[in-house]
Order: C-alpha cells, then sequence, then structure tokens
C-alpha cells in the first residue's frame, strides 16, 4: 500500500469513517499503518488533510478538496477497469438502505440467497425509518415506500402496498372498537416521531377522503417499534400490510374501521444513482430485488399479504 494510489485509498477511508482505527479496521491494516500512510501523504502534499483531536478527527478545507478530485480519480479508475471486464461477477462491497419494517420483514428473510447466488459481494444493510438522502448516506440501493422526492436517482418499482388501521384485540377488548374514524379523538393513535411525506390519516366518509390527524400519548421512532407497541396493546397504529399481514392473519392484530378504508398504497421502489455503467454488484441486486419480490411476493403486496 505505501504508493501514491493506496496512499489515497487510505485517505478516503480516513474521510469515511472518521478514524484512523476505524479506517484501517476497513482496509485490514494496523492503525500505525494508516497513520504513516497520512503522514507521508500529507508531507508530499504540504498541507493539512485533516486536524485530529482525542477524540474527532476532520478534514480540513484541503481535506474537502482533495477527497473531492481524489473520489472523482478513483471513480474514472473504477470506470476504465469495468469496461474491460463487462462481464465479470458481482463483487465488493454493497450498501443498502431500507426502512426498518421492509428491511426487517421483507429484506432479511431472501438476503441468504442473494449472498449464496453471490459469494464474493458483502451487504452493508442499514436499516432507518427517516427520510435520508441515497447519496447523503452513501448506499448504493436505497428501498423506498410511498412517494420519490429525489430527482438525481433512478428507481425500479418492486411493488405496492395497501395500509390498515390495526389494534391489538387486548386493546379494542379494554378500551373498546371505534365505529368511526370521529371515535379515534377518544383512543391512543400511535404515531412516529420523524417527518413523513404525510402525517394524518385518511378515511373514506360519505363518499369522499377526509384526512384526520392521529393524537396519542406515544411517537415511535420506526415502522418496527409502533408495531411491537400496537401488538403490546398500546393503541391503535396505521401501518403497511406488508409489514402487518402475518399479526393480521394470526389474530396478534384486527383491522379497525376497515368499512372506512379509502384503500390507499404506497409503491415500493429501489433507488440508485444513475450511472454510464452501473457497477455489477448494484445491478445484479436489483434484478435480484425484482425477480424474487415480484415472482414470489409481488401479488402478495398488492392483495395485502406479507412479503
Amino acid at each position: 500500500m505505501d504508493n501514491r494510489l493506496g496512499e489515497m485509498m487510505i485517505f478516503l477511508a480516513v474521510a469515511e469513517h472518521g478514524s484512523f482505527v476505524a479506517a484501517a479496521r476497513a482496509l485490514r491494516l494496523t492503525p500505525s499503518a494508516v497513520s504513516r500512510a497520512m503522514a507521508r501523504l500529507e508531507q508530499r502534499l504540504g498541507v493539512q488533510l485533516a486536524s485530529r483531536t482525542t477524540r474527532a478527527l476532520a478534514l480540513t478545507a484541503e481535506g474537502r478538496a482533495y477527497r473531492e478530485r481524489v473520489e472523482g480519480l478513483v471513480a474514472e479508475i473504477d470506470s476504465v477497469e469495468r469496461s474491460f471486464d463487462v462481464d465479470r461477477s458481482p463483487r465488493g462491497l454493497l450498501r443498502v438502505n431500507a426502512s426498518v419494517p421492509f428491511g426487517t420483514h421483507c429484506l432479511l428473510p431472501i438476503l441468504p440467497t442473494y449472498l449464496r447466488e453471490n459469494p464474493a459481494v458483502t451487504v452493508d444493510l442499514t436499516e432507518t425509518d427517516a427520510l435520508v438522502g441515497l447519496v447523503e448516506e452513501r448506499a448504493d440501493v436505497a428501498i423506498r415506500v410511498g412517494p420519490l422526492r429525489d430527482a438525481d436517482v433512478r428507481a425500479r418499482k418492486l411493488g405496492r402496498s395497501t395500509m390498515a388501521v390495526v389494534a391489538s384485540p387486548a386493546y379494542i377488548q379494554e378500551r373498546g372498537e371505534p365505529m368511526h374514524p370521529h371515535d379515534l379523538e377518544h383512543h391512543n393513535c400511535l404515531r412516529f416521531n420523524f417527518r413523513r411525506s404525510i402525517d394524518s390519516w385518511p378515511f373514506r366518509i360519505d363518499g369522499r377522503t377526509v384526512q384526520r390527524t392521529p393524537t396519542g400519548p406515544f411517537l415511535g421512532s420506526s415502522g418496527e417499534t409502533v408495531r411491537l407497541m400496537t401488538l403490546a396493546g398500546g393503541g391503535i397504529a396505521r401501518l403497511g400490510r406488508f409489514h402487518i399481514a402475518e399479526d393480521l392473519a394470526s389474530g396478534r392484530l384486527v383491522e379497525v374501521l376497515p368499512a372506512f378504508n379509502p384503500g390507499d398504497g404506497e409503491d415500493i421502489h429501489a433507488l440508485f444513482v444513475p450511472h454510464e455503467r452501473l457497477a455489477v454488484r448494484v445491478r445484479s441486486f436489483i434484478d435480484f430485488l425484482v425477480r424474487d419480490l415480484r415472482l414470489d411476493q409481488a401479488a402478495l403486496l398488492e392483495s395485502g399479504h406479507s412479503c
């Protein structure tokens, strides 16, 4: 690694991971080797690329400028190599970002199949229900449920899921079942503590769709948190059927106000940054999702069953 390209790669790892130790772990080097490489690089360039304290590391203005140039150079090198090896098998680190419910209930059950078929790929899965940018998270593929907002990315549709207002039998036995959306004012509605595209709940009343803003004493950081709170009898929630289909089928949850359900749904897409030559691992993973989710599960998504 004692060469210019190697030092550039070490610098990028330090910039990405925020510390020598984390960069060394990712590159399978010793922290001292990373430190020496950074020192050689800064000495050769004659500038300080990163300011370091005992607690944190941050790029200097020169470091940020250097990172931008080096990332472009490395991307060009990758492009050149791919142009001479277009038929190679998928390999390398694949960063995937998904919501907690979709990652937990849809991705994890099928990921072992993808990894068996692509043994040279390592999947780095991050689950979050917060609305984050694909580039901001440095993800290769992001699975998004709901409307798309980022015009700088491409999307491939994986399926569609309808929504349902649900509660546990224990909650209904204790608090009673609401017969009309107005009754929700007297119930604990479980909400989210992150920004969503629509925070209200739609109901079909007298032939038109009316939005109701839920209120309640609990806010969760993910759909899975809200699901578990609902299962525990904490209140009433509105969740995607792909997330709760098994709970409904087993009777752990029951649908509330089904006569007022407007039948709305949310599309599920795989997002990726467009590139003239899409990385083989990215293309293979998206094709895998389309194949496995659609062949085994897309109809179930539409009809309200589990992934």
